[in-house]
């Protein structure tokens, strides 16, 4: 232990406020800084090389399982395809925890690079900076041993989350209690940080046991997790399968209540389905905002109720004279007025827990519900309904915003998260306090009746507004609506017009009313939605205006167009068809580049029929699907300018085209236009 001037101050026992000489002073607690057995600063050197030595080791593997790679600076990026739709989700999402729990540590420590001890407060700001860049660097070997897909990937993998596990659980168990915020604050904080660590010392070596089971097999099988996965085979056979169709009597009947509530239950209850796969970097984003809740509940709690505590037990006599300074007599006697103080601390620190709780209800239901509408929007989008998803048709064509948009998708929606969560708990909080201070309280104590004087007082205006809403109504009701044989027609239109004069200016007031009521209405919506991406807190019209809801809408076109499980399936079977044709010797050593296909020549030995036929197939995708008409290849025929992708302007051009490719179908060598 070193001692400092810092310290936190803990008030473990609180007074008897039976006692009528008033409360005694508690007892306290400090917390001094604590300095691990395990130095930080060592372990960071150590493991920043051992780190370092991984990488190079993965990369003499990636360049022995794939002689053709590049070598120089790219090899470093060679092992990890982390973010592809066929990698091993959990890793991924793991890592991505571990690194949002050091941003905490970042944050919150006065020393955010372990290297440097006690910085200047004026480079502070340059070491936390640098610190966002080294916690990537370091945990960047994690996910490259899990890409490789060989034993001695895995081997590394388990030895190294076994060192950063057990380092941290050592700190921790030697260092439970810090002065920062809370006593507790930094163990709980590092709860789901030591659980990522967890999965990953557990999930390597299951590993591991599992390719040395695999007799018979290679040591990494990257055509069964690439393009040609069985995965994108089983989503194409899912769509063509058969779906029964519903009787017209269950179709037509009103539904039960029941089914109602469990219709309601599943658009917020997200359930995976058979043969369809969120993305990995949509499973990380969801995966980081439920850290992101815990975080942030965490550090709402330790920093306010902490502090509420010790206030309350501090309150002694004292605040009598401090309230009559203000003119506030609560009672004649002392320790009555510290009674009812501390009483009514109590009841701010209820509301404040109750708001905090709302607050993380909500948020946690609308990252559920999100969830389901990702997946909806999706399927959309991969049967070409661009329509329903988006509000406007925009083009597929790959935009630098569109990648950037794409890049940031996951921390943003971690950081709305946050923001949202905090904007709600003192929404929540202030709504709270209003309702407990001008109503629960008065009503149960029958004094400080101030609201309900202010409308003792106002009651002409309540009572004018309660009738002008009432009169129209019952007014349309029984005199300007008539029934005829089952037809609703307008009625009585002279007096319709005469009442509408007279209520020109009762309704002012009423539009008042009407338009305070609209932005608390408008203000609670979006401060409850802050934190989803998935919906727009604007109008339709001025959509791209929302930041949050454009990264989401450029993030689904960049994974439907690039990341399509149809196309990947037709390119899967494209390199598996020109394979059997060439020989195995002439096999494509990675999927990535089966692109390499487009400036090749067709070399096949088909028929002209059978090219018609999948010049026909194009043609029918393309109907289908528009909007995978601006993603084709542009064609250029002979003694006519090049066309631009998405500029066909009817169909009919896409018939003509496919047919003159039939006809000249067994003399034409040119490479299909890819999809």
């Amino acid at each position: 232990m070193n001692t400092s001037d810092t310290a936190y101050l803990d008030y473990y026992e609180y007074p008897d406020w039976s006692d009528s000489r008033g409360p005694t002073k508690p007892p306290v607690e400090v917390i001094l800084p604590c300095e691990p057995t395990a130095d930080d600063k060592l372990f960071h050197i150590c493991i920043s090389t051992i780190s370092l030595v991984v990488m190079l080791i993965l990369i003499l593997l990636a360049r022995r399982r794939k002689p053709s790679h590049r070598k120089g600076v790219a090899d470093l990026l060679s092992p990890v395809n982390f973010l592809d739709q066929t990698q091993l989700k959990g890793l991924t999402l793991a890592v991505f925890g571990i690194l949002f729990c050091k941003l905490s540590v970042v944050v919150l420590s006065p020393n955010p690079l372990p290297f440097i001890r006690d910085p200047a407060f004026g480079n502070r700001a340059y070491w936390k900076i640098l610190a966002l860049i080294y916690y990537p660097a370091l945990y960047y070997p994690l996910l490259a041993c899990g890409t490789l897909r060989s034993k001695a990937a895995y081997v590394l993998g388990s030895l190294l989350s076994w060192v950063h596990l057990g380092v941290l659980v050592w700190q921790k168990a030697d260092c439970p209690k810090t002065p920062e915020i809370y006593k507790f604050y930094a163990l709980f904080a590092s709860l789901p940080w030591i659980a990522g660590l967890v999965f990953l010392s557990l999930h390597y070596p299951l590993l591991l046991l599992r390719s040395q089971k695999e007799a018979g097999a290679a040591e990494s099988d990257d055509s069964a997790q690439g393009i040609d996965s069985s995965y994108y085979k089983d989503y194409v056979k899912k769509i063509f399968k058969k779906i029964p169709s519903k009787s017209s009597t269950s179709t037509t009947a009103k539904p039960k209540l029941s089914k109602r509530l469990s219709d309601t239950l599943k658009a917020y209850i997200y359930t995976p389905e058979e043969v369809f796969r969120i993305p990995i970097l949509l499973a990380a984003s969801v995966a980081v905002s439920f850290i992101a809740i815990y975080q942030m509940t965490l550090l709402l709690v330790t920093a306010v109720v902490p502090t509420l505590h010790i206030v309350r037990a501090g309150v002694d006599e004292d605040i009598a004279f401090l309230l009559a300074g203000f003119n506030i007599v609560l009672s004649d006697d002392r320790a009555e007025v510290v009674k009812i103080v501390v009483y009514y601390m109590w009841c701010v620190e209820v509301c404040y827990l109750s708001a905090m709780t709302l607050s993380c209800l909500i948020s946690l239901v609308m990252l559920m519900r999100s969830m389901v509408l990702h997946r909806s929007n999706l399927k959309a989008l991969y049967r070409g309904d661009v329509n329903n998803v988006h509000s406007h048709h925009r083009g597929s064509r790959p935009s630098r915003p569109a990648l950037v948009w794409w890049m940031g998708f996951t921390s943003y929606h971690a950081a709305f998260v946050c923001i949202g969560m905090v904007v709600q708990t003192i929404v929540f909080f202030i709504c709270l306090l209003f309702a407990v201070f001008l109503l629960i309280i008065p009503i149960l104590h029958g004094q400080n009746l101030i609201l309900f004087n202010m409308l003792k007082s106002t009651w002409p205006y309540w009572l004018t507004l309660l009738l002008a809403l009432v009169i129209p109504h019952l007014a349309t009701r029984l005199a300007f609506i008539k029934k005829d044989a089952g037809r609703t027609e307008l009625d009585n239109r002279n007096a319709l017009f005469l009442l509408t004069y007279f209520l020109f200016l009762v309704n002012v007031l009423v539009g008042a009313l009407l338009g305070t009521w609209r932005m608390v209405v408008t203000a609670l919506y979006n401060i409850i939605h802050l934190g989803r991406m998935d919906i727009s807190l604007l109008n339709r019209g001025v959509e791209p205006f929302d930041p949050g809801y454009c990264c989401y809408v450029q993030y689904l076109r960049i994974e439907v167009d690039h990341s399509h499980p149809v196309m990947k399936a037709f390119c899967g079977m494209l390199l598996q068809s020109v394979s059997k044709d060439c020989g195995a010797g002439q096999k494509m050593c990675d999927a990535e580049e089966g692109i390499q296909l487009v400036g090749q020549k067709w070399k096949t030995k088909s028929s002209s029929a059978r090219r018609a036929q999948a010049r026909w197939l194009l043609l029918l995708t393309l109907v289908n699907n528009p909007s995978l008409v601006g993603s084709r290849k542009p064609f250029h025929r002979p003694g006519s300018d090049g066309q631009l992708n998405g500029t066909l302007s009817h169909p009919s051009s896409i018939v003509n085209a496919a047919e003159a490719g039939g006809k000249d179908g067994g003399k034409d060598t040119e490479t299909p236009a890819p999809v």
